[in-house]
């Protein structure tokens, strides 16, 4: 029974969450280390996944096309620099400025009170 390739990526994406909550930190090289192999992600045991220096980032979109899943970026979600839902909200949403919020208000007209004439009657205007 063939699985179908949103069950393939997901069983993709817990081996890529696998790979990083199980490495090895060497503190001394600044770099982080597979512990064991993930043949499904291309990665042997002892290899470089994080540095510091002179080393090309694993990026899951790439682990994808070489599985050669169609659509990769349907299911990987959009760096928030780039754009998505976070951004828009953090561009258009929260990020009012005051000055665009001065010029929304509109102060409510208040009726004037009736004017005396020097304590003797009312103004009729």
């Amino acid at each position: 029974m063939a699985l179908t390739q949103k069950e393939y990526v997901d069983e993709l994406k817990l081996e890529w969450k696998r790979l990083w909550r199980e490495r090895v930190d060497d503190k001394v090289r600044a770099e982080g280390i597979a512990i064991n192999d993930y043949s499904s992600l291309f990665i042997d045991k002892g290899t470089v996944i994080h540095a510091t220096r002179d080393f090309k980032v694993l990026t899951f979109k790439d682990i994808l096309k070489q599985h050669q899943v169609m659509n990769a970026e349907r299911y990987i979600p959009p760096d928030p620099k780039v754009g998505g839902w976070t951004k828009f909200v953090k561009d258009n949403i929260t990020k009012q400025s005051t000055k665009k919020r001065a010029t929304a208000y509109l102060e409510s007209k208040k009726e004037k009170p009736q004017i005396k004439k020097n304590t003797r009657g009312w103004l009729h205007i």
